[in-house]
């Protein structure tokens, strides 16, 4: 058991050699945070729903996101500019047109198992 830290290890244990796998599994605190922070993201429906769109349709703009998702264009930008902030999707200016993509691979990868995932479900 030598992945157990100290403060935990006269605790009970039944498969040491699991509870080493387990840890050894959940890796380094920090990386959960970050893992749970992106999955926080993907965890509201309207985010999702950009998100989804985003990755599939490339750079659009914040109305054509509205109009696609069904979402009013004040409630778009507020979502874009937490998911900026969060370094998921990045906007480039056209002109007067700022256009949305993901450049976040991780969740990029996410969102393309989400799309796989929800498309054998519907023709389920």
């Amino acid at each position: 058991m030598h992945l157990v830290p100290a403060e935990r290890a006269d605790q009970r244990t039944i498969d040491g050699h699991r509870v080493c796998d387990a840890i050894a599994a959940i890796g380094e605190p920090s990386d959960v945070r970050v893992w749970a922070d992106r999955f926080a993201l993907l965890a509201d429906p309207g985010r999702l729903a950009l998100l989804l769109a985003l990755h599939r349709a490339g750079p659009i703009a914040v109305s054509d996101l509205s109009v696609a998702t069904g979402m009013k264009d004040t409630a778009v930008s507020q979502a874009l500019r937490l998911l900026r902030a969060a370094g998921v999707v990045a906007g480039d200016k056209d002109g007067r047109v700022v256009r949305y993509r993901v450049v976040d691979d991780a969740t990029a990868e996410l969102l393309k198992h989400c799309a796989t995932e929800g498309g054998r479900r519907a023709k389920a």
